[in-house]
């Protein structure tokens, strides 16, 4: 965990906390960083070459790349820089067209290293008319950017593509539905330009995972045709490298030294339709990302195994015609005869891990509105958490019965706030706190590992 500024930074987090007022023209983002990389997203409407040099705090030899914008995918480009030193703080600075932004990362620990991490999570932002305010913009990611998390997961419904923004006092840009290649990359950018996203974006990096306003309302990606366009655009707006082999893969996984590791899901591309009865034929993940996400989970060494699921596990959402969650729970938590979730895989998955020995699993959702800390004991032998956070601004949701056949405990719900999750991990302990928007912790609890 990084919690000093050093001296030679202190310009640069001055200039961050400046806002984005005075280069719109230049947007920059890191993220999927690990020991030894780092993806640098820019938007540059200007185009051309862009000069990016990330440099460790204090020190000498910088690492530096270029990059050349072309209108192609709306004047953005990604480079990934390489030959990084690990558990350092990185001062980047991103030059193009006469304009300059500066900002910082963290890079993970070496494979074994044992440094403490602390990151933040959440999801949800600008449904339901709730987008850029005209005063100050998003203000939770200034609360957020105090924190100094060393990364932060966005999970999902980063934009709401499919509902119009056009309430009193919001920023106008943002009043239509997107159906178009052109509308799903304008919906992304008028968030990416909203001062106080920004100002966090440039003080850590992020890895970031859709849900489903990224394309329309509950869509499953093989039968959804505007998956591919939204997609796109969604590939294009967050510093992603998928493997060439696989150029539209999202789920991904990444290490944080001995402590943590991160599997990262992908609940929308591969799904079924909602609407089939669930059973063994029906997937949230498709055949190869649940095998992916066993066997990677099952052999990993790090201490505390975290999956990413934009989705809840326990808490059921859509309607019983055509639920949208892992859960077949109705309003009581007890599963509905005929039910259309994800049940099915999602047992099977957790009974895998069960058989294969998985220990200190937890799992990090959000798109309910609400914040909530679970702990799921399926059987005598087998017991997980689940960490909900959100809205960043959207709708504001409530806490409701929890799937029963998880036989959960409910530790902590509220509703009502905007909120973000913050996870702080150590040897002894990992210690997780709900925060509203304001900055007042909700609740706090520990967890020593087994």
């Amino acid at each position: 965990m990084f919690r000093r500024l050093p001296a030679a930074l202190a310009p640069v987090l001055a200039l961050a906390l400046a806002g984005a007022a005075g280069a719109p023209e230049l947007l920059v983002t890191t993220g999927e960083v690990t020991a030894t990389t780092a993806v640098v997203w820019v938007q540059s409407e200007s185009g051309g070459e862009v000069a990016i040099e990330a440099r460790p705090a204090g020190g000498e030899d910088a690492v530096t790349g270029l990059l050349r914008i072309t209108r192609r995918n709306d004047s953005t480009g990604k480079l990934l820089l390489t030959g990084l030193t690990p558990a350092t703080r990185y001062a980047w600075q991103v030059r193009a067209a006469g304009h300059t932004v500066k900002g910082e990362f963290v890079t993970a620990p070496a494979h074994d290293g044992a440094a403490s991490v602390t990151f933040l999570w959440s999801g949800d932002l600008g449904g339901a008319g709730l987008c850029r305010p005209v005063d100050g913009g998003y203000r939770i990611f200034t609360t957020m950017a105090r924190r100094r998390p060393d990364f932060f997961l966005f999970v999902g419904d980063t934009i709401y593509a499919d509902r119009k923004c056009d309430a009193p006092g919001v920023v106008p840009g943002a009043a239509f539905v997107a159906e178009t290649l052109a509308q799903y990359r304008s919906r992304h950018r008028y968030q990416r330009k909203d001062p106080a996203m920004q100002e966090f974006l440039r003080l850590t990096s992020v890895y970031a995972i859709w849900d489903d306003h990224e394309v329309k309302n509950d869509f499953a990606g093989p039968s959804e045709p505007l998956m591919p366009t939204g997609r796109r655009a969604f590939l294009e707006y967050w510093p992603i490298l998928p493997p060439d082999e696989e150029p539209t893969r999202l789920y991904r996984k990444f290490r944080w030294g001995k402590l943590l590791e991160v599997f990262i899901l992908d609940t929308r591309q591969y799904r079924s339709p909602n609407t089939d009865l669930d059973g063994p034929g029906k997937t949230m993940l498709g055949a190869a990302q649940r095998r992916w996400l066993v066997d990677n989970v099952s052999v990993s060494t790090a201490v505390w195994k975290v999956v990413v699921s934009s989705v809840s596990l326990s808490i059921p959402t859509g309607r019983p015609e055509r639920r949208d969650s892992w859960s077949n729970a109705g309003p009581f938590g007890l599963p509905l005869e005929g039910g259309t979730g994800f049940a099915v895989e999602r047992d099977a998955i957790l009974r895998q891990l069960r058989e294969r020995g998985v220990k200190n699993l937890v799992f990090i959702v959000a798109d309910v509105h609400h914040a909530e800390l679970i702990r799921h004991h399926p059987t005598p032998s087998f017991a997980f958490h689940e960490f909900v956070a959100g809205p960043l601004s959207a709708s504001l949701g409530r806490p409701r019965p929890l799937d029963d056949g998880l036989n959960p405990r409910s530790l902590f719900a509220r509703g009502g706030v905007n909120n973000f999750g913050e996870v702080t991990i150590e040897p002894a302990r990992l210690t997780v706190r709900l925060i509203d928007e304001e900055g007042t912790v909700l609740f706090t609890h520990t967890i020593g590992p087994d």
